[in-house]
């Protein structure tokens, strides 16, 4: 046989064959050992108890958790309540101290509430209070808000009154009260523009209809109050004439009444007698004189394009005053025309003219500002610490 060579000391020992360890397997993986399966059956208790513990810890957290979800609600329900309650209460205040005819509605905002209310100041309230009565015309609606509200008296149920910090708002007076309220005439009103407002009603003259027209301007009269300047105020007998009252006033014929005059010969030749409406449409006294002998002359008037619109520029007040025995040659009933001369403009415009001011109301609350809303016309307020309930009559 041949000799082994002995090891060159120089490169080491000679690694050891390996032999594979006892745990592992055929393909290199690691197989537990009966030793190892008994240490684990010794340590199963211990995991059953951990895992006792944390399920245990889980359950008990998840109890807390849900008794304070309940705790919270009861006191969200509560704080709600107590809302709820002082709304009430509040409303039944406001609308005794105020005289309402309807409860108004309060909002107190913030959450939560009883801290509020511990320290006896809230901080922002909504309140909307419907058809409040203010002299001739109830209001249609105040609405506003008020922040820092600063509670005399023991809260919640023995509350005294109340000091309002900061208090806006603003109040409507509709169109549809003032047409029922001030509508002794027959008025009634619209929006014509930023501040203004439209006047249309009936005024019986003479066993007639005659229709009243009018343009007012709203002014603040005072911190407290509005008004109104009347002005352009015009009465109109459907089918006849306009009629505009005072020193600049004057008559104008309608087109259905200058139409019937281009027609009727006999009308127009009347008018054609009078030397101011020849003078208007251009013709001398002899020119007038042919036009009212020919009918073929007046044609030539009065068929023109034009005739109609000059017709109704025509001023007839003082004609018709110089020449009463016109009226009933054109068709115009004179008692109807002495009726509206004893119209006087002052008279008339007080019947359309509107005076208003803030209902009664403790403390500094002004008005800032007035405008024509669609439905109505708003006047917007404001207030600084106005007391309020019993606080207000000290």
């Amino acid at each position: 046989g041949s000799v082994a060579a002995d090891p060159d000391p120089a490169e080491g020992p000679a690694p050891a064959p390996h032999s594979g360890s006892a745990d592992d397997g055929p393909l290199g993986f690691t197989l537990r050992s009966d030793y190892d399966e008994r240490e684990y059956e010794d340590r199963m208790p211990y995991l059953r108890a951990v895992r006792r513990r944390r399920r245990s810890r889980i359950r008990t957290s998840l109890k807390i958790g849900i008794a304070l979800a309940v705790l919270l609600a009861f006191l969200g329900v509560g704080d709600r309540w107590a809302v709820l309650y002082a709304e009430n209460k509040a409303a039944e205040k406001v609308q005794g101290a105020l005289k309402l005819h309807a409860e108004p509605e309060v909002h107190i905002n913030g959450f939560p509430f009883l801290t509020q209310l511990a320290s006896e100041r809230l901080d922002d309230v909504d309140i909307t209070i419907p058809d409040m009565p203010a002299g001739r015309v109830s209001v249609a609606q105040v609405k506003g808000s008020v922040n820092d509200v600063r509670i005399v008296g023991d809260a919640p149920t023995s509350i005294k009154g109340a000091v309002l910090g900061q208090m806006r708002g603003h109040v409507l007076l509709d169109f549809d009260d003032l047409d029922r309220e001030l509508g002794t005439s027959q008025v009634r009103f619209t929006a014509g523009g930023k501040n203004t407002v439209m006047a249309d009603g009936k005024l019986p003259v003479a066993g007639t209809e005659v229709k009243v027209r009018a343009r007012a301007h709203l002014e603040r009269t005072s911190d407290h109050g509005i008004g109104t300047t009347v002005d352009d105020m015009r009465l109109e007998v459907p089918k006849l004439f306009s009629y505009t009252p005072g020193e600049r006033g004057g008559l104008q014929l309608s087109r259905p009444l200058a139409k019937r005059i281009q027609h009727d010969a006999a009308k127009a030749k009347a008018l054609f007698g009078v030397g101011s409406i020849a003078k208007r449409f251009g013709l001398t006294p002899e020119r007038a004189a042919q036009v009212r002998q020919s009918e073929d002359k007046l044609h030539e008037v009065t068929g023109t394009p034009k005739f109609v619109d000059k017709m109704m520029k025509v001023n007839m007040l003082d004609v018709l005053m110089e020449h009463p025995e016109l009226l009933k040659k054109i068709g115009i009933d004179p008692s109807l025309i002495e009726g509206l001369k004893k119209i006087e403009e002052p008279k008339l415009a007080d019947k359309l003219s509107l005076s208003q001011k803030l209902p009664d109301m403790p403390g500094d609350v002004r008005l800032t500002g007035i405008s024509v809303a669609k439905d109505g016309i708003r006047a917007d307020l404001e207030g600084v610490d106005v007391p309020f309930g019993e606080t207000a009559k000290k």
